[in-house]
């Protein structure tokens, strides 16, 4: 689905639409569950930055100077992948916001089906893992792709 085209100096996306409005919709999604990022489901990606029972003050400080703009940020990324959706090729900046828009969404789900590295891989159940596994394929390519730009 993406690869780096060393000619052009551009990564190739080749999604069929059906693909390309999952993937748009997914991104829907997940800016509506980013308008709650105490949400349980977003802890792996907002994690606290102070865990200690003492350190509740340093952790309701941290939120209140980061949050908005750790949330801003996940917000941009997805407005990002939807834009270029349905592009044939993007550039390195673009291929980044993907990646991390892609992972973040992978974050919540992982969260959402409790899921862990142990977890063998299986067949996808319902929606929700056949998301998590397509988008851990669309990281993995992403992810392939840079590291043959190098």
């Amino acid at each position: 689905m993406i690869r780096w085209d060393p000619r052009a100096g551009v990564y190739r996306i080749e999604m069929d639409e059906a693909s390309r409005r999952n993937l748009r919709s997914l991104m829907e999604q997940f800016l509506a569950v980013l308008a709650d990022p105490g949400s349980p489901v977003l802890h792996r990606l907002f994690p606290p930055a102070y865990s200690a029972p003492g350190d509740v003050a340093l952790q309701d400080e941290y939120r209140r100077l980061m949050q908005e703009d750790l949330v801003e940020r996940r917000r941009a990324e997805c407005q990002a992948v939807m834009e270029s959706a349905e592009s044939s090729q993007l550039s390195e900046e673009q291929l980044l916001a993907w990646s991390r828009a892609i992972n973040s969404i992978r974050l919540a789900l992982g969260t959402y089906l409790d899921v862990s590295e142990d977890d063998p891989l299986r067949a996808p159940q319902n929606n929700e893992e056949w998301a998590y596994q397509w988008l851990s394929l669309l990281l993995e390519e992403a992810i392939e792709a840079m590291s043959r730009q190098t």
